[in-house]
């Protein structure tokens, strides 16, 4: 028997407590159920999503780059955010697609690696580890038809090795010299396997810079949801640093002559 005098059928009005109990009891709801509002809700698609993230192998470690545009649908919503996650001392992930699944991924990762340094054994979870467990998360959930609508790109350097390899909402992994999510697979993938493949152990920090910030730059001519202002993390011996915003100079006087846009509309 429920005792709390709100269910006992006065006053009618459930916002009146005239009882003065507090909290307000909530009077029980007997009515019929929609099945499907009451049923267990999937995520049907992203809502707030960013676009490319970029990453190449070159002679001292791994460097990636990722913008700072959250986008709700086709609006530019928010421009503040960092895609390029550190975990640990050796190991940055880039994310791709929905921002609020890539924040959960993001507290995964943190409640991982606090329970890595509390077992205090000298050892740490290097990026093939961090990225063995995204996997088995990504195709967990894709096996409950409840993805989380990510595409990841995970980056390190540990023991000497360069380490750079995907992982995507369907638990799909590969691993190369250049990786890119979004639009960036499309249009900056052929520009980086141009620069980088077969000159990985020689290409110099500055001129993996050029590479990715040129890549950038097509990127920001090309794609609809990407900013002129992103970010670049360099992976190697000494550690993890990823840089301030930056922006490049762009120059859209070209587009006067494009048919349809600007002065010129024959």
């Amino acid at each position: 028997m429920d005792h709390f005098p709100m269910q006992w059928g006065r006053p009618r009005n459930d916002t009146f407590d005239a009882y003065g109990t507090y909290p307000v009891a909530q009077r029980t709801y007997n009515g019929g159920v929609d099945a499907f509002s009451a049923g267990v809700q999937h995520t049907q698609q992203p809502i707030v999503t960013g676009t490319s993230v970029l990453a190449i192998k070159y002679k001292d470690g791994v460097m990636m780059a990722a913008d700072n545009l959250a986008s709700y649908g086709s609006l530019a919503r928010f421009k503040d955010i960092q895609r390029l996650h550190p975990v640990g001392t050796n190991t940055v992930i880039g994310a791709g697609g929905d921002m609020s699944d890539f924040q959960y991924i993001q507290a995964l990762l943190d409640e991982l690696m606090i329970g890595e340094f509390t077992e205090q054994d000298g050892h740490s979870l290097g990026p093939s580890e961090i990225h063995e467990y995204l996997s088995h998360v990504m195709y967990a959930r894709r096996s409950k038809m409840d993805p989380l609508w990510n595409a990841l790109i995970v980056g390190g350097f540990k023991d000497g090795k360069r380490f750079l390899s995907y992982v995507d909402l369907l638990g799909t992994t590969y691993s190369a010299s250049t990786l890119a999510t979004g639009y960036g697979s499309y249009i900056a993938q052929p520009l980086l396997r141009k620069a980088v493949e077969g000159n990985e152990d020689t290409l110099t920090e500055d001129e993996a810079v050029k590479i990715l910030e040129q890549s950038m730059k097509v990127l920001f001519y090309r794609d609809a949801r990407s900013l002129n202002k992103y970010q670049i993390a360099k992976i190697s011996a000494d550690g993890v640093a990823i840089s301030e915003s930056r922006s490049v100079e762009t120059n859209w006087s070209f587009a006067e002559g494009i048919r349809g846009y600007g002065a010129q509309t024959q």
